[in-house]
This record gives C-alpha cells, structure tokens and sequence, in this order.
C-alpha cells in the first residue's frame, strides 16, 4: 500500500495544474498562481515521501514528469496565452506562442530523467522554478485594482514577447544552477544557498506577488555568477 502514497501525491499535483490551467484561460491570474504554488508543494512531498518510504517505481517517475509539464510547463503557457490575448494585435498567432513553452518544459524534463549530472544540483532552470517566475510576474502585471481589462500597458506585451525565449532557452541550458539540498547545516560549502535564502525574505516582504519572480530572477543571476567564480 505504501507503494502507492508518492503516486497519489503526484497526482494531486497534476490536478492542481489542472485547476491552475482551468483559472488561467478564466483570465484569474491569482488562483491560477495559487494552485501552481499548491502543485509545488505536492511536487516536493511526493519526493521526500518516495525518500522516506524507499518505494520507487518506473511508473512513478513517468507519471511526475506527466504532472510536472501539466502544472508547470501547461499551466504557466495558459496564463501567458491568455495575457497575450488581452492585446489588439495584426498578428493573431502571437498568443499561440505562449505553449512553446510548454514544449520546452517537456523537453527540460525529459532531459532531466536522463540525465546523472543532476543529482545535487540542476543544469537549466528548474520547471516549478519557471513556472513560479511567469505566474507571479503576469498576475502582478495585470494588476486588475489599478487597469480595466485591454488597459494594460503596451510594453507589458513587448517585455513578455522578450522573455519568452529566455525563458525556453534556460529551460533546455547547460548552465548549472544550484539545489537547496544541505549535506550538512554549516556554512563553510552552503555560502549560495543561505545567501539566496536570506535575501529572498526581503524580495517578498517589499514586491509582495511580484517578488516571487524577482526571487526566480536572482535564482539565475546567482548561479551564473557562483559558476564564474568556480
């Protein structure tokens, strides 16, 4: 019976990328946010319970990547399509570009389950990590208190259409990035990791949602600059 806890704790995150998705083309960023928050969540347990438990399985590991491209590859695609949408454009392909994102999210973690070198640390931006970076920057740039809906900003459109690639492309990268995983609790080794932590509290006590993605963006710049120094 044990067995089968990490699988039902997968899937209860693929039905939060459900939900999340289902928000997301129903234009409410908020909770499209909070269920991909609620899919992390499912997506750490379901690891540390198949740790814990010493149960792993073929299976299981097919049906996380099937969960994670759902809540953070599908799920992150919608809210952008539906962003994009809310702009008069000659171009009516323009949102469609939104789900190549999801393509390359499948393909990060298709690259992930085959490759050793990701034991301790990751090469590409995790997929929770880009999706938690498109949830919050999109529901902050909405903004619903201060703009009717195809009020937004015009260089809202242009900065999303910019990162889009960047995104995908630190998707599939050979740039390492570190893991919050500690061997041991001192500092002498984990210098990055608490760094990353200690400033992360500050981000999201001054930008609030918006501050997620400005965590997500330090992520990057951090583990670009630690891999300079090495």
């Amino acid at each position: 019976m044990k067995k089968h806890i990490p699988n039902t704790i997968t899937c209860c995150n693929l039905i939060s990328g459900c939900i999340a998705t289902y928000y997301a083309f129903q234009g409410n960023y908020h909770l499209a946010l909070l269920f991909i928050v609620i899919g992390a969540a499912f997506d750490f347990f379901d690891g540390m319970t198949a740790r814990l438990l010493h149960v792993s399985s073929p299976i299981g590991k097919e049906l996380d990547s099937l969960a994670d491209d759902i809540t953070f590859g599908f799920a992150p695609s919608a809210i952008l399509f539906d962003f994009l949408c809310k702009f008069h454009t000659h171009l009516f392909f323009i949102p469609y570009l939104a789900f190549v994102m999801a393509a390359f999210s499948a393909l990060r973690l298709a690259k992930f389950n085959l490759d050793e070198r990701q034991a301790l640390g990751f090469i590409g931006l995790p997929t929770p990590a880009n999706a938690l970076f498109w949830g919050s920057l999109l529901t902050s740039m909405e903004w619903r208190e201060c703009f009717e809906p195809y009020q937004l900003p015009e260089t809202a459109f242009y900065v999303v259409l910019v990162l889009l690639p960047i995104s995908c492309y630190l998707l599939v990268s050979e740039i390492p990035m570190f893991a919050l995983k500690f061997k041991t609790w001192g500092w002498k080794g984990n210098e990055v990791k608490y760094i990353f932590l200690l400033t992360c509290i500050p981000l999201l006590l001054l930008l609030g949602v918006s501050g997620i993605a400005a965590i997500i963006a330090w992520y990057v710049v951090l583990s670009v600059i630690t891999i300079r120094k090495q």
